[in-house]
């Protein structure tokens, strides 16, 4: 009965490596891939320095970052929306939450300039809300799920214009999550050397040895060979509520 308990043990510790391994993968492949398809492109820019936010924006996929709506106006010409996940996908929004009324949202756009907006709230609101955008008001609206993880809800981020100037092509065209897909793949590689070197059931240390240098494997294989991160986000998505936005 002990010795069937100590392997069960050893089962749902494999069984844990493994869902984390997806998770860690589903953000290497996003890193790895968003570098190169960003490599040659001046891609527009938001910033949010209360929260630490320095993201650049995509018009294709969420799986790509923070994404600009397909209703959404440019910057100076409307209202502007985007949206991004608080988890999987890099966690571009994860603390938007912590964005206050007065902090200050930058968005650096090739072709526009730098643009400053001051926000004016936050919101809660359901999944069916609506935004009516408009060519008069110069505004821009954050939009991710909330609580992270889930589709119970949207947090929305309103702000409104408060002012011009010349882009920062520095802001633009450096990338800060460069390498974070190799830094990603060292830390799970890291880690896991650790449990399955400490791991108490020493008879059992080969079989999570060996977990972690497979998935690890695959994690190194994602940072060399970028691919769609959707391939495996949409495989784990039931663990927490469709990733929500």
């Amino acid at each position: 009965m002990v010795i069937n308990l100590v392997k069960l043990t050893t089962v749902v510790v494999i069984i844990g490596l493994v869902v984390v391994g997806m998770y860690a993968l589903t953000d290497v492949s996003y890193y790895s891939s968003k570098v190169s398809v960003e490599k040659d492109i001046s891609s527009p820019v938001v910033l949010i320095n209360s929260i630490g936010l320095n993201q650049k924006i995509n018009n294709v996929s969420l799986s790509q970052g923070v994404m600009i709506d397909e209703i959404s106006k440019l910057p100076t010409k409307g209202e502007v929306i985007l949206h991004g996940h608080r988890t999987g996908y890099g966690s571009p929004f994860l603390s938007l939450n912590g964005v206050k009324a007065g902090d200050t949202i930058i968005l650096e756009w090739p072709g526009i300039g730098q643009v400053n907006y001051t926000v004016k709230n936050s919101t809660i609101v359901p999944p069916s809300h609506t935004i009516q955008v408009s060519n008069e008001t110069q505004r821009i609206y954050l939009i991710t799920c909330d609580p992270p993880g889930f589709q119970t809800n949207r947090l929305i981020i309103t702000a409104d214009m408060s002012g011009e100037g010349p882009l920062n092509d520095k802001i633009v065209k450096e990338n800060p999550d460069k390498n974070m897909a190799l830094i990603i793949s060292l830390l799970f590689l890291g880690l896991g050397l650790i449990l399955s070197y400490f791991y108490p059931i020493k008879e059992d240390r080969l079989f999570i040895l060996a977990t972690v240098l497979i998935i690890s494997g695959i994690l190194f294989f994602a940072y060399f060979v970028p691919f769609d991160p959707d391939i495996v986000g949409s495989k784990i998505n039931f663990l927490n509520g469709d990733f929500g936005v």
